[in-house]
């Protein structure tokens, strides 16, 4: 690394040198190359982006999955004095506008946005017409089918990419193992060569796991929580766990808060602020919180209940000791939780008659192009879609509905086209007599006729798209731009919702009798992968061997010591994880009477019988959105059996009868 680089990273950023990993990663990035760098959590893999950025002709898009992670990153950069923002939820009309302005003038060189931000055809109007020098896709991993947080949007990047013809890419992550790693690679066409990896093992994390059962589970909390003085993230699995035991902290005298996703974002907000200015000691989370946190002197992560993978244990003890002060990671261990955790993956899994109606609605709903002046797509036949609706429709949870969605692309039976907002509406910050006054000719006429075709009730109007193009032959795009403009100027607040994503379809190759089994079986395949990724966390909690050693080489790292001798393994403590007592089964009786009650109260609602599959995901709890959408969750028995792992309430549904 040349010595003026040097002089601008202390200069902007105030380090004295790279860490190791950031100066191959940044000599690659502006010698043209793209990059995939794998560094531990909080090893510094932002600055790979924040300080090339700095060194390009132009915008550099960065990509992130959490608000939170963008939010910290913008306040890093603002506080270096870069020119940052992002495009998200929680900026106002006139926010949004003043971001725009700042890239298209070249003062902003950083953006941040989420993945879903592409499906915005506002978005992307406006992205299309700005330079970019380079991608960032900050925790990659969400790319990888094989990942531990596989986010099917992400699989579109690389088309995005294209689309924009981004010369450079950089992917971030600090959890791959060597199969993620070369998936992560190959869709970018990254070199082997080009792929920065630092160690994984890091010296200053006490590592133990701790036996202990349900009923001495908060006093040895307590226990530790008052020895590890300093700040620290207890991690639980449920919102109202996080609720209960930070309501049970503090009545023992700590300074705890709860935090989840269930909060509002300014409540969230808050409590993260206090954990970061210390005035709050210990934060009792779910997964919500932590991604981003850059907070050094974490002294302890302790683990309350068990974490849904080895993938998110690494990411959750990683946020401890980051100014490499020694720092403890505990699992308070047992096998109590097994089933909840498993329980996520098993909700996850579409059932076949519903993957069978998702295509049936494809080819029952096909259309013409060029429908109500939307712009028409190159083939006959298009479909269209609002997830939350279809979600419904189809009874798949949105997460793998829209993995369904992709899936079905990467076979080319359908192909995205476009996607719009069906739904604009906007109101006047002046009268309409006034706007129009600034126009004259054609585009006063124009935007007349918009306004005569807009819908006002009270304040707000919609537009109304197919008017317009029957009368003034005026198409949806050049009504967009309008409203963009208008909105740009200060003259409207612009709005809009019901994203509906349209797509080219391929009739014949949906009509296969085949198709619905074989989409059925990727996501069984993905369902035992998930199911198998929770059993190799417990083997790695009762490991008689390294627990840090095996750690690093899980994640492809062997330039570790045998032996950290910090970890509870070396001091000789193995594990053996148990239940605390043995859940009983209600009585046989009891099952089928809430079976039957299911079934008798979905019959009245829905006239249809109820699957064998349904039944189980009654008992155990799981919700999905046949349930949500006919308040099954009212019924009594739901989760009945909640305390028992899915495979066993499933054979004991199969064992007993199908009363439907």
């Amino acid at each position: 690394m040349n010595t003026e680089l040097n002089q601008s990273l202390q200069q902007t950023f105030g380090f004295e040198q790279f860490r190791p990993g950031q100066a191959e990663a940044v000599g690659q990035l502006l010698a043209g190359d793209s990059t995939l760098a794998i560094f531990p959590t909080g090893s510094g893999k932002s600055l790979c982006y924040q300080f090339t950025a700095l060194q390009l002709p132009h915008l550099t898009l960065v990509v992130s999955p959490l608000l939170a992670l963008m939010k910290d990153q913008l306040e890093f950069l603002a506080a270096k004095g870069i020119a940052a923002a992002s495009i998200d939820s929680t900026l106002s009309a006139d926010q949004s506008r003043q971001v725009m302005d700042d890239v298209r003038s070249g003062r902003i060189k950083i953006l941040m946005v989420s993945v879903e931000r592409f499906k915005n055809e506002r978005f992307r109007h406006f992205i299309q017409s700005v330079p970019l020098s380079m991608l960032v896709v900050d925790e990659a991993h969400c790319i990888s089918e094989w990942g531990h947080n596989f986010r099917p949007d992400y699989l579109k990047l690389p088309d995005y990419r294209r689309q924009l013809n981004i010369p450079l890419v950089l992917l971030l992550t600090a959890t791959a193992t060597r199969k993620v790693k070369r998936d992560m690679a190959a869709k970018f066409a990254i070199e082997p060569q080009h792929i920065v990896q630092t160690g994984f093992y890091r010296a200053n994390l006490d590592l133990a796991v701790v036996p202990v059962s349900l009923e001495n589970r908060d006093r040895r909390l307590l226990e530790e929580v008052r020895q590890r003085r300093g700040a620290g993230i207890v991690y639980v699995t449920l919102q109202n766990s996080a609720e209960r035991v930070a309501d049970y902290l503090c009545q023992q005298g700590v300074n705890a808060r709860a935090y989840h996703a269930g909060f509002d974002d300014p409540t969230r907000q808050q409590i993260q602020s206090d954990f970061m200015a210390g005035r709050v000691d210990v934060i009792v989370a779910t997964i919500a919180f932590g991604m981003g946190i850059d907070k050094s002197d974490i002294r302890f992560v302790i683990h309350y209940d068990l974490p849904k993978s080895i993938e998110n244990y690494s990411q959750e003890i990683g946020r401890a000791g980051r100014d490499g002060r020694l720092s403890h990671c505990m699992t308070l261990a047992s096998l109590d939780g097994l089933n909840t955790v498993e329980n996520f993956v098993y909700g996850d899994t579409p059932e076949l008659d519903s993957i069978a109606r998702l295509l049936q609605t494809i080819s029952s709903e096909q259309r013409p192009g060029n429908e109500q002046g939307v712009p028409a797509g190159q083939g006959a036949a298009e479909w269209e879609m609002q997830l939350l609706p279809l979600s419904n429709d189809c009874n798949i949870r949105q997460l793998p509905l829209k993995t369904l969605m992709v899936q079905l692309e990467m076979r080319g039976l359908i192909q995205p086209l476009y996607s719009y907002f069906a739904e604009y509406r906007y109101k006047f910050t002046s009268s309409r007599e006034a706007v129009l006054a600034r126009f004259s000719g054609e585009r006063q006429a124009f935007l007349a006729a918009l306004f005569d075709a807009t819908r006002f009730k009270r304040v707000w109007g919609e537009p109304d798209f197919e008017v317009l193009q029957q009368h003034y032959q005026s198409d949806r795009g050049r009504v967009i731009t309008a409203l963009e403009f208008l909105q740009q100027s200060g003259m409207i607040e612009l709005e809009s919702k019901k994203m509906t994503e349209v797509y080219r379809v391929d009739p014949v190759r949906l009509a296969d009798p085949a198709l619905a089994g074989e989409l059925h079986h990727y996501f069984k395949a993905r369902e035992q992968s998930e199911v198998k990724r929770i059993a190799a966390l417990v083997r790695f909690f009762e490991l008689d061997r390294c627990l840090s050693q095996n750690l690093a080489r899980y994640f492809d790292d062997s330039a570790v010591p045998e032996q950290c001798g910090h970890c509870s393994v070396c001091r000789g403590e193995v594990a053996q994880l148990q239940y605390s007592y043995q859940p009983q089964w209600p009585d046989d009786a009891e099952i089928r009477a809430a079976i039957e009650r299911l079934c008798q109260h979905l019959q009245v609602k829905t006239g249809q019988s109820v699957s064998t599959e349904s039944q189980c995901r009654f008992l155990a709890g799981i919700s999905i959105p046949l349930f949500s959408r006919n308040k099954v969750r009212q019924l009594a028995g739901f989760a009945l059996c909640e305390q028992h792992r899915y495979e066993e309430i499933r054979q004991k549904v199969t064992e007993l009868g199908n009363p439907s």
